[in-house]
Formats: structure tokens, C-alpha cells, sequence
């Protein structure tokens, strides 16, 4: 379990998530089940911990606090067990992560906020160190604060436990540089240790606890002598350290370059890159290679790529670093390369494509210089570096191999990906004077890109031969030099939306001056030119089964436009804000689109018709973009999130379908039923079937046969209480009509003697029922009691007429049968 979630003790921050929702669309349904990256707000994830498995990149559990207080440090218990956060509210909270609960909840006694938390070695003992200069230890076992110690400087950002956990010694690190070593037996402080001139970042012992190696922001890592608590030697490393990690003596530990003996370690700091250090020689034996150029000087710190943790993780012999720009990064200890990389917080999202066999993989421009390439299976990143400026747009091949990528730096570049997943920079060009906002590959074969620029000027790059056969292994570390084969002016303003067509003879361009153009492939020929959006096109984009082409456009509107004649044949009208960008899903048959406030909207254009609006991002929707299946799509936002969105019309008619034959045998079973008179099977079935008059029926079949009473008794003590809610909603329905009153009170008198109050209080709509019956019997009551009146006095009177044994003779007692109808006629009618 400690390697599953190793990454709990790495960065507060949300890595990937994937809630479950169930949002779908009308006719082409879809649903969203990943959400990966939902980092909207970087201050909405203070207050949140998440637990990563780093098999699949699945958070498997979050954990949020309720007070909604920022979490200022957290800790994990060496076994596991244990989870323990602090926050601004000063409290310390212990939790059942497996459970997402909160088992415990105290003050931290500390005036100010705790900044650094660590277990000892049993996972009995927590140290909280404060920014209030005092450090508590708690027994978490117990329950209580075993000793308070005073004498730091500052905020105490640093408190270890000696591995031996015998020699009960705590060491710690505030902001006067000094190492403080504490003796809990006597609560003093044993020795202020001083070598550092700067902030001390991380303190690492040695396995038997004989030597410690500390590391500062003043570019030097020491190595003390525990047993004489003095300095053994000073290694300078020139850059910042945020931590140094002591690797373990075991050769299958490590990498080849240090397999003498001696004590080795590894920093990672301001310059982004791992090195393994000769503690004994003051040697560094091992730097990294990265894709990105290191800095020049030692001076120059590379902050955008700065490392700002590091971990040992000894069971999957890995090392494990966080970055300033909250990406972690996962390398094997033995040959010190990247295993796996999960992306952070990556901004503002501004465009996003499928790529890779079977669309397998995304590819994500944000608002960085970076692109990010993740795999969908795993969550794994791969982040390309190349462009020096902003990513603006991407575009993918057909294959889905190979894709083309423009930025702010005025330049294009092609990008394929090997068979292992592996994704480098294979061609470079440049010729725009301004920054290229949109880029398009073609369609048929992988020959031409076209792009455009903020320069009014559209541009056909003709892919060169050597790309191709590099496809088969033979890939140069330097990518080729394209060179524009056509340039046209194409428009008065910025061009923001280029695409081409199906069979590549076309290409169609949409810009800020409020117009779209069809050109030929060919020589760049302006064919046409498509008038009547009122502000500028985002976007524009041929049908994949007619010779049409959308374009959505500022004006909130999107319009459908023939190819022949260039009209407008349809416009579609809905979106209250920008309509950013629109591709066509269910075969061309249906337009999905999205829009700067958020929205996703799906139309069928046949009908013009608004099938669906999906609210779920908080922000503009620059990307979007469906699989070559044409069953998925994703969108990536400026709210930093990319949804995945899964097409699942024809489960859920398979659903439907399953759930009618189900109802429709039902309903069959339930007549049989009543024909054979089983009437207590009936009454489940038709409770079941949501069918009261079905039900009242079987209830009056049921009080017709011999002790039927005892029989429904019996039958609606066998219910369950869903069931039984359900009747006594009937009920309430039931005793509104004189006819079925008798049903309904049976039924209702039934549940008052075999339910406690208690238990009646705990049905659903027990509320809303009661105030139904008790005006209604009340009325019965009443009709009662004037029935039970009028018989009476109709038996005065015949006890005390006198009748002519001549005229009027009536043998026995029985009343005549005019009487006797009238009186019934009265008991049935109010």
C-alpha cells in the first residue's frame, strides 16, 4: 500500500481526478466519465488531499476538509494507518483515508499555523512543528501532547525523528539556519548545529543512524557525524537544494555509476535536474539529461523547471519529485530514467486532439511554451518541450502518428509518435511575422500542413520525404527545416480558425474581419468568400458527408454554408456568449459546439434544434474535438480541465428496450395472476409495477374472500417498507372517494397496529399522507355517525307503530324490501 500511495506525502495540490457523474445528450447521447486535471481554481485544492494510484493515475480517494480552511501541512504514519492534516483553523484532524472519513479531530495548541508534521519510526509519535517557534509532540495512540519544546527561531519548517527510535531525539530546523538535535527524555535541546548560511530544505540519515546529510538553499549539502554531533564534511552543489535524498547501500539500488562503496546521495533543486553526489570524493557521479537547455551560468536558476521535492521509494525502487509546475515525476533508481510523469496544474487549457493508435492518447496545449501528451489508460504525461512561446493550437494527421503544433514564436512544428509512445520533434518551421493562432493537417495523406497567422497571411508547408522514412527507425535528434511552399494573404485581420477538407483540395479560413474563404490546396486560389456573421469567426469546419462547412463566429451564432454557390443554408442560434469552436459528431448529422461561457451545445441540424446544453466547465471551451470512431469527445477549458465525453446512445436504448420487454412480461405475469387468484403474489407485482388501481383491485379481491381481512394482514406484514410506503400513498389517494374508503382505512388500520409511531415517522411522505386523511375521515366519520343515526331512529318507529292485523299484516320481523334498499342506497351514497 505505502507504494500505491507514495504520493500522498509528495504535494497538496489535486493531481488527476475522476468523478463519477451521469450527464448525457438527447438522440446522440454522451457522458463524461474522466475528468482529467480538475484544477479550476489553484486555491480550491488548499483545502483538498488526494491519494493517487500510480498504476493507473486514478485518485483513489480525496480527502477535503469540512471547514473548508486551508491545509497547511500533512503527514502518513510509516504504516500506513495513519493520516493527519493541519490547517489554518489550527486544528489537527486524524483521518480513515481508506474511508474518506474524519476520525478525530483536536487543537493544536500552537498559536500560529503548523507548518511541518512528521511519525516516528512506530507510528505512535506525531512532532508538529509551528509558526509560532515551538514544536509539540503528540502520542496519537493515547491521545495527548507528551511534550511542548521552546527555542527555535522563526517557523519551524523541518522536524525528523531519528530513525533509532531508542536514542529518542528529534531534530528540527527553523528559520535561523540552524539544526537543532532534541533530547525527549529531558525535553532540551542537546545542540544547535551551524553550518548553513541559508534555509535548511531537508534533513536524510543513513540507514544504522550514524550519519546525517542536510541540504540549503545556499547551494551546499553537509554530512554530520551523529555520534560526535559535528560536521564531517560540506559538499558545495551549486544550485538551491529543496532536497537531498541519502541512497541505500544495496547495489540493486543503484545506478551504475555508483556501485563503489561509499556514501552516495542525490539532490534535486533550482535547475530541475537530478544528481547523484560522492559524499567521501565531493564528486558528482551522475547528471541527468533533460529536454529542456540547463541554464548558462550556475547563477541563472531555471524556476520554471525547479524541483521541489524528492522521495525515496526503496519497494518499487523508484525516486519520486515534484516540480514548481506541481507535474510528478517517477524515475527508476537503477538507470535514473523517467518510468512515469502525471501533469499538475496546467492553467488555462487552449487547445486539445486525440491522438496515438486507436486514439489512445491526448494531446493538450496550454498556456505554456509545453505541450502535454497523456495516455488516457494511465494518466501518464509526457511533456515536449520546443517552442519558446505559448502553444496556441494543435491538429493531428489521420494516423494520428504524427501532429502539428503552432505557438506565439511565429513557428510550426511536427511532432510523431514512435510505437512505444514516445512523442519528438521532427520538423520546424518559421516564416510568419506574428504569432501563428491556428494550424491544420491534411486529411488523405500526410503531405501538408497549412497555417495561420495574426500577419493576415495563410501558409502551406509541404511535409519533406525524409519524414516519412523515419517512420522506420532512423529518427535524428535534430529536427528538419520546413519551408513554406505558398503564402496568400488571406484576410484584413487576424486569422483564428483554418481546416481542410476531407479530400484535401480545399481549404477553408475563418477571421477576426467577420468573413470566411474557401481556397484551392492547389495554387491557393481564393474560391469564394462566405459573408453575414456580424462579429468575427472562431472557427470553421467542412462536413465529413456533404459539401458544407461550419463556421461559428462571435456573434453567439453558427452558420451552415453550400459550397456551390457559398449561401448561408442554415444558421443556428442559441449561445448566449462566442461560439468558440463546433465540429460535426453522429456521422455530419449533428453539430456539437461550445462557447466562451462554458457551454456545450449539441444540434441536430436537420431539425435546427438545440438537442442539449452541458454545462460543465466554468470558463471558455477553446478545444474540442471528437475520435476517429466518432463515439468520444473531449473539451479542454480555460478553467484548466478536460473532459472526456463517451457516446452512449445505443447502450441506453439497448437499456430502454430491456427495461420495456421487462415491464411488458411483467404486466403479462400479472394477469395470469389474477386469473389463477393468487392475489398475495398479485399485490407485490402490482406494488412493484407502480399500478394502484391494479393494486386496489387485488386489495378488493383479497376482502372479498373468506377472512379476507386475515388475509390481507397477513399479506401487508410481508411487505417491505418501500412497499408499504407505497400503499399508504394509494391509501391517501384512495379515501378521498366514499367507494374506496373501506380499502384504504383497512389498509391504513392494518399498518397503525403493526408499525410503532416511530417507524411510520421514517416513511417517506408520512407528512404530506396524514394531512390527506385526516380531513377525508373525518368526513367518513361523520356520514357514519349520521347513518348510524337515521337506523336508529327507523327502528323507534317500526317498535312503535301500530299496524291493522285487517289491512296490514306482516309476518316476522324482517323489514319490507323498499325499506331495506332504501337503507342501503343511504350507506353507499353521502
Amino acid at each position: 500500500m505505502a507504494t500505491r500511495c507514495l504520493l500522498t506525502v509528495l504535494f497538496l495540490y489535486s493531481v488527476l481526478q475522476y468523478p463519477n457523474r451521469s450527464v448525457c445528450l438527447t438522440e446522440e447521447a454522451m457522458q463524461f466519465p474522466k475528468k482529467l486535471n480538475l484544477s479550476t481554481k489553484e486555491e480550491k485544492f488548499r483545502t483538498r488531499l488526494n491519494i493517487l494510484d500510480v498504476e493507473t493515475g486514478a485518485v483513489t480517494h480525496s480527502i477535503e476538509q469540512d471547514d473548508q480552511e486551508e491545509i497547511t501541512s500533512f503527514a502518513l504514519s510509516p504504516n500506513d494507518e495513519i493520516l493527519v492534516t493541519g490547517s489554518r483553523a489550527l486544528l489537527l484532524k486524524q483521518w480513515d483515508w481508506r474511508e474518506n472519513k474524519c476520525s478525530r479531530t483536536w487543537k493544536a495548541i500552537h498559536t500560529a499555523p503548523v507548518a511541518s508534521m512528521t511519525f516516528d519510526p512506530t507510528s505512535t509519535l506525531l512532532a508538529t512543528g509551528g509558526c509560532d517557534s515551538t514544536i509539540k509532540i503528540w502520542d496519537v495512540i493515547r491521545q495527548y501532547c507528551t511534550h511542548n519544546l521552546k527555542g527555535s527561531s522563526g517557523v519551524v519548517h523541518i522536524v525528523e525523528f531519528h530513525p533509532d527510535i531508542s536514542r529518542l531525539q528529534l531534530f528540527s530546523s527553523s528559520m535561523d539556519y540552524k539544526i537543532r538535535i532534541w533530547d525527549l527524555s529531558s525535553s532540551r535541546c542537546l545542540v544547535a548545529l551551524e553550518t548553513h548560511y541559508s534555509t535548511v530544505t531537508s534533513l536524510s540519515f543513513t540507514a544504522d543512524g550514524a550519519t546525517m546529510l542536510s541540504s540549503g538553499r545556499d547551494k551546499v549539502c553537509t554530512v554530520w557525524d551523529l555520534k560526535t554531533q559535528k560536521s564531517k564534511r560540506t559538499i558545495p552543489v551549486y544550485e538551491s537544494v529543496e532536497a537531498a535524498v541519502v541512497l541505500p547501500k544495496s547495489k540493486t539500488s543503484r545506478p551504475p555509476e555508483v556501485q563503489r562503496k561509499g556514501l552516495y546521495f542525490i539532490t534535486a533543486g533550482s535547475k530541475g535536474i537530478l544528481r547523484i553526489w560522492d559524499a567521501g570524493t565531493a564528486v558528482c557521479v551522475y547528471t541527468q539529461t533533460l529536454p529542456y537547455p540547463l541554464p548558462k551560468s550556475p547563477e541563472e536558476d531555471a524556476s520554471e523547471h525547479s524541483l521541489m521535492h524528492c522521495l525515496l521509494v526503496p519497494t518499487r525502487n523508484e525516486i519520486a519529485a515534484v516540480t514548481v509546475e506541481h507535474n510528478i515525476l517517477l524515475y527508476d533508481l537503477q538507470t535514473m530514467q523517467l518510468r512515469k510523469q502525471f501533469a499538475g496544474y496546467s492553467e488555462e487549457v487552449l487547445d486539445v486532439k486525440f491522438l496515438g493508435p486507436a486514439d489512445s492518447y491526448i494531446v493538450v496545449a496550454t498556456n505554456s511554451p509545453q505541450l502535454k501528451v497523456f495516455e488516457l489508460a494511465t494518466s501518464s504525461c509526457q511533456i515536449l518541450h520546443g517552442h519558446t512561446e505559448t502553444v496556441l493550437a494543435v491538429d493531428v494527421f489521420r494516423k494520428g502518428m504524427k501532429f502539428a503544433s503552432c505557438a506565439k514564436d511565429r513557428s510550426v512544428r511536427i511532432w510523431r509518435m514512435d510505437t512505444s509512445g514516445q512523442v519528438t520533434c521532427v520538423a520546424v518551421g518559421s516564416g510568419h511575422t506574428h504569432g501563428v493562432g491556428t494550424v491544420a493537417c491534411s486529411r488523405l495523406k500526410e503531405a501538408f500542413i497549412v497555417s495561420g497567422s495574426q500577419d493576415c497571411t495563410m501558409k502551406i508547408w509541404k511535409l519533406p520525404k525524409s519524414l516519412l522514412s523515419k517512420d522506420r527507425g532512423d529518427v535524428s535528434s535534430v529536427p528538419e527545416a520546413l519551408h513554406a511552399h505558398l503564402t496568400e494573404k488571406g484576410h484584413d485581420k487576424d486569422i483564428n480558425g483554418i481546416t481542410v477538407s476531407p479530400n484535401d483540395k480545399l481549404v477553408a479560413t475563418g477571421s477576426q474581419d467577420r468573413t470566411a474563404k474557401l481556397w484551392a490546396t492547389e495554387d491557393c486560389s481564393l474560391l469564394g468568400v462566405f459573408r453575414g456573421h456580424k462579429r468575427g469567426i472562431w472557427c470553421v469546419q467542412f462536413s465529413p458527408m456533404d459539401q458544407v462547412l461550419a463556421s461559428s463566429s462571435a456573434d453567439g451564432t453558427l452558420k451552415l454554408w453550400g459550397l456551390q454557390d457559398f449561401s448561408c443554408l442554415k444558421t443556428f442560434e442559441g449561445h448566449d456568449a462566442s461560439v468558440l469552436k463546433v465540429i460535426f459528431v453522429s456521422r455530419g448529422t449533428q453539430l456539437l459546439t461550445s462557447g466562451s461561457d462554458g457551454l456545450l451545445k449539441l444540434w441536430t441540424i436537420k431539425t435546427n434544434e438545440c438537442v442539449k446544453t452541458l454545462d460543465v466547465h466554468e470558463d471558455k471551451v477553446w478545444g474540442l474535438h471528437s475520435n476517429r470512431q466518432d463515439d468520444t469527445v473531449v473539451t479542454g477549458s480555460s478553467d484548466s480541465s478536460i473532459v472526456l465525453w463517451k457516446d452512449v446512445t445505443e447502450t441506453e436504448l439497448a437499456d430502454a428496450q430491456a427495461k420495456e420487454e421487462e415491464l411488458i412480461e411483467k404486466k403479462q405475469e400479472l394477469s395470469n395472476l389474477l386469473h389463477k387468484k393468487k392475489y398475495v403474489r398479485a399485490l407485490g407485482l402490482a406494488l412493484f409495477l407502480d399500478q394502484p388501481h391494479t393494486t386496489l383491485m387485488v386489495i378488493k379481491a383479497i376482502l372479498q374472500e373468506t377472512h379476507g381481512g386475515e388475509k390481507l394482514e397477513e399479506t401487508l406484514s410481508k411487505l417491505r417498507q418501500d412497499q408499504k410506503e407505497s400503499l399508504l400513498k394509494y391509501s391517501s389517494t384512495w379515501n378521498t372517494n366514499s367507494r374506496n374508503c373501506h380499502e384504504a382505512q383497512a389498509i391504513i388500520g392494518i399498518l397503525l397496529r403493526h408499525e410503532t409511531p416511530e417507524m411510520l415517522l421514517q416513511y417517506g411522505g408520512i407528512k404530506t399522507a396524514v394531512e390527506t386523511l385526516i380531513p377525508y375521515t373525518e368526513r367518513h366519520l361523520q356520514r357514519m355517525g349520521r347513518l348510524l343515526q337515521a337506523s336508529m331512529f327507523l327502528d323507534f318507529m317500526w317498535q312503535n307503530m301500530k299496524l291493522s292485523d285487517a289491512s296490514s299484516s306482516w309476518d316476522g320481523q324482517k323489514l319490507p324490501e323498499p325499506i331495506t334498499a332504501s337503507l342501503q342506497l343511504e350507506m353507499e351514497t353521502d
